[in-house]
């Protein structure tokens, strides 16, 4: 391992102190973001596989103590060693297993939440159609009482008229004027 999995190897030579968010597995180093940008564009390392500092330090010491250089040169023909780059692979697969595994139970949470707030949103909607319902319903009845006394009012008028013309009529009627 050339440098602490830790800090920045590029940084490290630079005789400054970063930390390492990423391994690249053909450097055998870690980087920091800034230098993991300029490595992502230059042409000798663009093609480069890195995977994040947290699962390169997942990996068994001792499989980290072992050199990219190490296991492609003077390993080629032990069956039982497992090539670095399949082991980073895996390391890689499974990462990106976890990160979609994460993300599908964050989207089944908000589905779940969307579900409960339509299902939420009918019931409101439910409710409030009941209570305007009922408020028309309550002013129906009011405006049929406030016409019903109209009418009384109006009726209980036409009476006490009539009553008051017929008793003009009888007035005048018994009077001698109308007497033969």
């Amino acid at each position: 391992m050339a440098t602490s999995s830790q800090s920045c190897g590029v940084c490290d030579v630079r005789h400054i102190n970063k930390p390492s968010i990423v391994w690249c597995t053909k450097c055998d180093e870690g980087l920091c973001t800034e230098c993991q940008k300029h490595h992502g564009v230059s042409k000798a390392s663009r093609r480069h596989e890195v995977i994040p500092i947290v699962e390169y330090q997942k990996l068994p010491t001792d499989v980290r103590k072992i050199t990219h250089k190490c296991i492609v040169e003077s390993h080629t023909e032990c069956r039982d060693i497992v090539n670095l780059d399949d082991v980073i692979d895996n390391a890689k697969t499974s990462y990106a297993l976890s990160e979609i595994e994460e993300t599908l139970v964050e989207v089944a949470e908000n589905l779940q939440k969307v579900r409960q707030h339509l299902q939420d949103n009918r019931s409101n909607l439910k409710e409030k159609r009941m209570e305007i319902e009922k408020e028309i319903k309550n002013t129906r009845i009011k405006i049929n009482n406030h016409l019903d006394k109209l009418q009384e009012n109006l009726m209980k008028h036409l009476y006490e008229v009539e009553e008051k013309e017929n008793s003009k009529i009888c007035q005048l009627v018994s009077e001698k004027y109308f007497e033969h």
